[in-house]
Formats: C-alpha cells, structure tokens, sequence
C-alpha cells in the first residue's frame, strides 16, 4: 500500500526525470557527433523529438496534479471558499470532458497506425510507441483529474479552503 502511494505522489517526477535525461544524454551526443566528427543521426533528432512530447504530456498530468497550469486567478481571491471550489470542480469536470473525449481519439490514430503498421524514418520501430505520448498523457491527466475532483468535493463537503497549489508569484 506504501509503494502504491510512493508511486502515487512521484510518478510523473520520475518519468520526467528519466525522460528529462534521456533528452538531454542524446542532444549532447549529437551535439558532440555533428561538432566532432561533422556527421549527425537520424535516429538522434528522432529520440530528443519524441522524448520532447512524453515529457511535455507527462508534464501536462503533473501540472493538474499541482494545480500548476498557467492561469488568470484575480477573481479568486474575492470569492469565499465554497464559490471557489464550485468554479475548481466545474473547470476539473470541462477537463475531464475534454481529456475523455481526447483519450478517445487519440486511441484511435494509435489504433490505425498499428493496424497500418507505420514505423519511424530514421529508427525504423513502430510509430506505435510514439503515437502512445497522447494517450497516456490523457490517462494520467484523466487519473488527477479524478484526485482533484475528489478533493475539491471534500472541500467544499468540509468547507475548508480549497487547494490552489503553489504560486508563481506572492
């Protein structure tokens, strides 16, 4: 139960992590081959390309996690707590709407590229893994969606400040 917690709370950090390094070991590689050697890979620009979009999907479900994306708050703060945390579930549901919907779709592009058996230019492995970003992404953004709605109903059950996640600038 302590692991499945760990997991839980840290997750999308150690994915970013992994892809983080991932990215950055193969542009400082191809970096080093093009300046060095005056030669450069395909399948380099393939990996920093598709590693750049798991980071920024994963990246997307940590933020809703945190409660970490770029928004206009001013009206906030003028409203009590349980008008606040009526307009943090109303934008958590259109969300989930959304991601449902997208989860979706993206299923189905991940679907017909399998069925096609499309595969990368220069790596030559199924365009599958790749095309898999979108919908995890979702999955995961769907999965906190979940978590934050469940704790904003409890503050507002409770009437207790809802969470706001940290701020850029106090």
């Amino acid at each position: 139960m302590e692991t499945l917690r760990t997991i839980d709370r840290n997750a999308e950090r150690w994915l970013l992590l992994v892809f983080y390094v991932m990215l950055v070991i193969t542009m400082a590689i191809e970096v080093l081959r093009r300046e060095i050697f005056s030669y450069s890979s395909i399948w380099g620009e393939e990996i920093v390309r598709y590693t750049f979009i798991y980071l920024a999907w994963i990246g997307a479900s940590a933020a809703i996690k945190d409660r970490a994306h770029i928004r206009i708050d001013v009206i906030m703060h003028y409203l009590g707590p349980r008008l606040k945390a009526l307009l943090y579930i109303f934008g958590d549901v259109v969300m989930f709407l959304v991601a449902i919907i997208a989860l979706y779709w993206s299923l189905e592009t991940v679907q017909v590229s399998a069925n096609f058996g499309s595969v990368t230019a220069g790596l030559r492995v199924s365009q599958v893994w790749f095309l898999m970003a979108v919908p995890t992404g979702f999955a995961l953004m769907i999965w906190r969606l979940i978590q934050s709605l469940l704790r904003d109903v409890k503050s507002l059950r409770d009437g207790t400040d809802v969470y706001e996640g940290d701020k850029l600038f106090d």
